[in-house]
């Protein structure tokens, strides 16, 4: 056959069919089709003798006996019964019986030609073999041509069965109704469309990922004539980037917030439904409680809480909040080691592993479990607990390329639960601090009704500053305190702490409120320069602002009066006893810490029953759209309308101002809502005394008096004592007018003796032939509290005495 070829190729010319020793044709190619019109199945195997419509020449004849070679041309019947003149060649040196004898050569004056038939051949070879899957669609979007690789995909159809039929006829159903859309939208408007879909084609097994191609056919004027519909293969292409598209995903998305549930929550989010069917997240049950975890490794069956899961239950079987891995199952050994394991289905012990571990939900081990891919969580080698990547059904299972975005995941999903464990530890300490700075319960006294509510922040940068407080004051008075630190965390909690007992303290020295925010700017002023020095000395600390905002007021029930001042803090509101509320018209006064600039302070009569609500600006600002003068008409509206319980109220307010956001508003809250009460004649007993020594014993018998009217003669002895010395004492250095009061609260019996003078007692032990000096000590030995308060008249000296003893 070599000496063949070459003749051939000297004469350009090449076989398209062979003809055998008995004579039948042995081969038939799509040339010798195109040159006398049958098909291979027409005309292999049938005897040659029918395509001639005369014998063979002599010469023909002769050489296939002596095995000699031969060439001539040959009268041939085309399928349509035309004549052509074909080339033909016998064959030298025959081999034996069945080898090829004759040859049908193509020519160049046989038919449309040589080059036209071997073009045609090559198309059809071309359309037939090509990689992609190919069809072809009329006029109507009726399928005229399929070539081997779309009829494979097709499943167990057959080439005759489905020509002249449409899509949506041939493979009912999605996606394929939407590629017939998609044909008649190419028919209608002659311009291609591209598809990219994932989805099980008949013919596979699971589901692969396909570049759709949608083309027109024209003729040459233009017209669409057909459509070409070619598919390939894309999802080695399509894992790939949706494995880059999932790891970029959980870069951006995993570790948004520093709270553990959230971060395992937002893994599961994530990576359920696009990596895996199932996955849970289990932590370590020492770090959901917030312990610090030892470094390197830990027991694979330690204790574990579901941190989150998606695709089933999210709480294991036979769980009741913890739970632990089997001994010497893939999780065991993936968090003993630290490293990923892989498993499939066959593998020896993995369907026990599945019907037994406590690690899956009933849920998906009933939908049938394939593969597992089990990653610890680990950050700064410290093992946190471990994630779990279950695939079922017709997933694809897990291989060796998913470990890698499995990896970088949980590598991510670990260092974010890491930080969020020491956030929450680093808070939990800064809450700790701040609410023991803060009043554990608020004192009983008779001036106002009050009730409270504080929510640190939710924010990274931890709790801030904010502080409240009640302060009873002598003569039934009480003060109200509210304050905001500025910053968060430690420092500021530090901050407030100081300033809430600096403020206890000058509470005790009885200053108006104008002056006591005089004093407490000055001590957040050298607060500002002892931190300024600390950081000079340490070229490593950062410099923090210091400074703080304030609310003071006072209340007298006995006269009903209101003083107050504050330093940069938003107004209180003050409702009336009908309902109708109003922020208090007051000067503001710089925030603390500036220095040099006034204070002032307003007074005002407040009927009986009337609510002042002290506030930080936490609970102004923390609404959704964080604006402050929306909050602050929010915040009126909620205080407004008829009274109601004080703990009502204030969850109203909260409700009203962060609804939803009690968990994760942006700064600290809080909240003093105090209602006035007033002691009426029936509880106060004044009277002016005369400025002699002799008034002393009238001032006895009025209060002796007094106190059998009020029922407390019990206490008869003690106070007759304690106004002796008092009005003694103010007789004696005093200046008149001299006024003696009692005054009758729900807790304490008030004594209280006035004079114009501004000179202030104190006490001392007297020695043995002293004659004075015993007085105010014994005042201090019967009384529970005493001490002295300056008014712009002179001072008062008090002294209280608990009404339980008198029971």
């Amino acid at each position: 056959m070599d000496a063949h070829i070459h003749t051939l190729s000297r004469t350009a010319m090449v076989p398209v069919a062979a003809v055998d020793a008995r004579g039948a044709v042995a081969l038939w190619s799509p040339a010798a089709r195109h040159l006398l019109g049958y098909t291979s199945g027409e005309i292999v195997g049938s005897p040659a003798i029918r395509l001639l419509t005369a014998p063979l020449p002599e010469p023909a004849r002769r050489s296939l006996v002596e095995g000699t070679s031969w060439r001539g041309t040959v009268p041939a019947l085309h399928q349509d019964g035309s004549i052509v003149r074909v080339t033909v060649e016998t064959c030298s040196r025959p081999t034996g019986d069945g080898c090829v004898r004759w040859v049908l050569l193509a020519a160049p004056t046989a038919g449309t030609g040589l080059r036209n038939a071997m073009r045609a051949t090559l198309k059809e070879w071309a359309y037939d073999q090509s990689p992609f899957a190919l069809a072809t669609y009329d006029h109507e979007n009726r399928l005229m041509s399929i070539n081997a690789q779309m009829l494979r995909r097709s499943g167990d159809l057959v080439e005759e069965d489905i020509v002249g039929q449409r899509l949506e006829e041939i493979h009912p159903g999605p996606p394929f109704d939407a590629f017939t859309g998609m044909l008649d939208q190419v028919l209608r408007t002659g311009h291609p469309l591209r598809a990219d879909a994932f989805f099980r084609s008949p013919g596979d097994a699971g589901k692969r990922a396909w570049a759709c191609f949608f083309d027109p056919l024209k003729d040459r004027t233009g017209h669409v004539r057909g459509v070409s519909a070619a598919t390939l293969d894309i999802t080695e292409q399509y894992r790939t980037q949706q494995r880059l598209s999932l790891v970029n995903d959980a870069g951006a998305r995993i570790g948004t917030t520093l709270d553990i549930a959230r971060t395992a929550e937002e893994l599961v989010d994530v990576t359920a439904g696009r990596f895996a069917d199932f996955v849970s997240v289990d932590l370590l049950d020492s770090v959901v409680r917030g312990e610090e975890p030892r470094p390197g490794g830990v027991d694979g069956t330690a204790p574990l809480r579901r941190a989150a899961a998606r695709g089933g239950s999210p709480r294991p079987r036979g769980t009741s909040g913890t739970h632990s891995y089997l001994p010497h199952s893939p999780t065991a050994l993936a968090l003993a080691s630290g490293k990923p394991s892989l498993h499939h289905i066959g593998e020896p012990g993995f369907s026990e592993w599945v019907r037994d571990t406590p690690a899956l939900p009933d849920g998906v081990r009933a939908r049938g479990v394939h593969s597992v891919l089990a990653v610890p969580l680990n950050a700064r080698g410290i093992a946190l607990g471990l994630a779990l990547f279950v695939r079922q059904g017709d997933s694809p299972p897990f291989d060796a390329d998913d470990l890698l975005p499995a990896q970088e995941i949980a590598a991510r999903a670990g260092v974010c639960i890491d930080n969020a464990r020491r956030y929450t530890q680093e808070r939990a300490v800064a809450v700790t601090l701040q609410r023991s700075l803060l009043p554990s319960r608020l004192p009983d006294q008779d001036a106002v009704e009050v009730t409270s509510r504080y929510l640190p922040a939710c924010t990274q940068a931890g709790v801030g500053g904010d502080w409240f407080d009640v302060i009873p004051l002598s003569g039934a008075r009480v003060a109200l305190v509210v304050g905001d630190v500025v910053g968060h965390g430690l420092q500021a909690s530090a901050v407030m702490g100081r300033l809430r007992a600096a403020v206890r303290t000058l509470a005790d020295l009885e200053l108006p409120p104008d002056e006591l925010l005089t004093h407490l700017d000055d001590l957040v002023i050298q607060l500002a320069q002892d931190q300024a020095a600390e950081c000079a000395d340490d070229t490593r600390a950062a410099v923090r602002e210091t400074g703080a905002t304030c609310l003071y007021v006072v209340y007298d029930p006995v006269s009903r009066m209101c003083a107050v001042a504050r330093a940069g803090h938003p107004a209180p509101v003050l409702v009336s006893p009908d309902g109708v509320a109003r922020y208090l018209d007051m000067p503001s006064g710089p925030p603390l810490g500036l220095g040099g600039l006034p204070f002032e302070a307003t007074e005002l009569e407040l009927p009986e029953g009337s609510l002042l609500a002290l506030y930080t600006d936490g609970l102004v600002e923390g609404g959704d759209d964080h604006d402050i003068g929306v909050g602050l008409d929010k915040l009126s509206a909620a205080l407004s309308g008829p009274a109601a319980p004080l703990e009502r109220t204030c969850d109203a307010v909260l409700g009203a101002l962060l609804p939803g956001r009690a968990e994760r508003h942006a700064d600290d809250v809080a909240l003093l809502l105090a209602r006035t009460r007033v002691l009426g004649a029936s509880d106060v007993a004044d009277w002016e005394l005369l400025s002699d020594r002799a008034a002393v014993a009238d001032a006895r018998k009025r209060a002796s008096g007094q106190l059998a009217a009020w029922g407390l003669e019990e206490l008869d002895f003690t106070t007759e004592l304690i106004v002796s010395e008092l009005v003694t004492n103010a007789i004696r250095y005093g200046h008149a007018p001299i006024r003696l009061r009692l005054i009758r609260g729900a807790g304490a019996l008030i004594c209280e003796v006035s004079d114009t003078a501004h000179t202030s007692p104190r006490m001392r032990r007297a020695r043995i032939l002293d004659e004075g000096g015993r007085g105010l000590l014994l005042v201090a030995q019967f009384a529970e509290r005493w001490g002295t308060r300056f008014t712009p008249e002179g001072k008062t000296i008090w002294a209280e005495q608990p009404l339980a003893a008198a029971g």
